[in-house]
């Protein structure tokens, strides 16, 4: 199993990506911002009632509701968050650490922009359906394991099919499911903790290529 957790810290400073990460940071604020807005103002629309105190305070109530609805649910943006760099991320952090290992072709801008937004929804549906299990005490545990398999597949096959493609990424998270789950748990945990989850656009996709290169290493020993 690979836990590149210095080497992903030390990332952000050797491979040059801290306007990367401030960048993905206004962009996570922005998103979550005009989504919390955006349905609290569609809610208070279809619940107009003519006391404006009433009003006020019925969108404080649903502002705050959508707030940690979306909190627990901001795992399942990561993905279309850091997708708008995530070539870039990959490229630097390889020519600092792995100047061999890179790839010829230059990275490009948001490559799979149908296939994140696809992978969005679904991680979002999935997520909406588990919500009513928030009120049995169980909710919380499976959105932690259901996004930790969902962002560690993910993300271990951006890194690994940045150099060998979809399929052979898939046959190589096949036989590493440990290291892709863990780093996906890492990925999860890592989002549901304040300030720190800004960061986890970058780290993500930094981790799981520490991941992909270390077992590179250990499958040519």
């Amino acid at each position: 199993m690979i836990f590149p957790v210095i080497k992903t810290l030390s990332s952000f400073s050797r491979a040059s990506l801290i306007k990367i990460t401030l960048f993905n940071i206004a962009l996570a604020i922005s998103f979550i911002s005009l989504l919390v807005y955006g349905f609290t103002s569609l809610g208070i629309n279809y619940m107009a009632i003519e006391t404006s105190w009433i009003n006020s305070l019925l969108e404080w109530l649903l502002g705050g509701v959508l707030g940690i609805a979306g909190w627990f649910m901001l795992p399942t943006l990561i993905v279309l968050i850091s997708g708008l760099f995530q070539e870039h991320i990959i490229y630097r952090t390889e020519q600092a650490f792995y100047p061999e290992r890179m790839r010829k072709e230059k990275p490009a801008l948001w490559p799979d922009l149908l296939h994140d937004l696809r992978f969005t929804a679904w991680a979002i549906f999935l997520n909406i359906l588990i919500l009513p299990l928030y009120f049995f005490g169980i909710g919380f545990i499976l959105s932690i394991l259901l996004n930790s398999y969902f962002l560690g597949r993910e993300f271990f096959t951006t890194a690994a099919g940045y150099h060998l493609g979809k399929p052979q990424a898939q046959n190589l998270l096949s036989n590493n499911k440990i290291s892709a789950y863990i780093g996906g748990l890492m990925i999860t945990l890592l989002t549901l903790t304040p300030v720190v989850n800004l960061l986890v656009p970058v780290i993500a996709v930094v981790w799981m290529v520490h991941v992909y290169h270390g077992l590179q290493k250990l499958n040519s020993a």
